[in-house]
């Protein structure tokens, strides 16, 4: 007897580990300044909870990094869930990015 096979979509790997943040996050929109909690954050975005927005936007942000200096970034929103949205920063340079490493690398398992 043949089995017929099912085809299972594969779920795409994350690329950038995730660590928990905790921090507060100063989000820019056309309505103007909202503070939001970011729930964990990676090299490639966050996930912000207390904060609604549509998906495909594209948000300034301020970040203070512990132990670093506010800075600016620009998130997309990728998901929308019931108590936030994940965001994808785009256009970072590479302050920010050794910003981001110097945060991640300690929390990292």
């Amino acid at each position: 007897m043949r089995v017929p096979s099912l085809h299972v979509p594969e779920v795409p790997q994350r690329t950038h580990p995730r660590v928990p943040a905790g921090f507060a996050v100063e989000v820019r929109t056309r309505h103007g300044a909202f503070t939001a909690q970011a729930r964990d954050l990676s090299m490639a975005g966050l996930l912000l909870v207390g904060f609604s927005a549509q998906a495909g936007e594209l948000l300034p942000l301020s970040i203070s990094l512990p132990g670093d200096q506010v800075r600016a970034f620009q998130g997309r929103v990728t998901r929308v869930h019931a108590d936030g949205v994940a965001l994808e920063f785009e256009r970072l340079d590479w302050d920010d990015l050794f910003a981001l490493a110097r945060f991640l690398h300690p929390r990292l398992p």
